[in-house]
C-alpha cells in the first residue's frame, strides 16, 4: 500500500514540475461556440452511454427472467398416472 501511495505522490509531483517548467505562456481565446460543441460532444457521449447501459441491463435481466421462468414451467408440469 505504502509503495502505491509513494508512487502516486512522485508521479503527482513530477507531473506538477513537467507541466511548470515546460508550459509556454499563450494568449488564446476559446470562442464561446466551440465550447457549446464541446458541450454537446460531452452530453451525446454521456447519452450514448446511458443508452448502452440500459439496453444491457435489460438484457441480462431477461436472462433471469427467462431462467426464473423455465424453473416455474419445470416445477408445474404435473405427471398423470394413467391407469390402463
Amino acid at each position: 500500500m505504502k509503495k502505491i501511495i509513494g508512487k502516486a505522490v512522485s508521479f503527482t509531483y513530477f507531473f506538477s514540475c513537467f507541466f511548470t517548467l515546460f508550459t509556454v505562456p499563450v494568449h488564446a481565446y476559446i470562442d464561446p461556440s466551440a465550447v457549446t460543441y464541446i458541450i454537446q460532444g460531452v452530453a451525446g457521449v454521456l447519452i450514448a452511454l446511458g443508452a448502452a447501459f440500459t439496453i444491457f441491463r435489460h438484457k441480462i435481466f431477461g436472462l433471469f427472467k427467462g431462467r426464473k421462468k423455465e424453473e416455474n414451467k419445470e416445477e408445474k408440469i404435473e405427471f398423470k398416472d394413467v391407469d390402463e
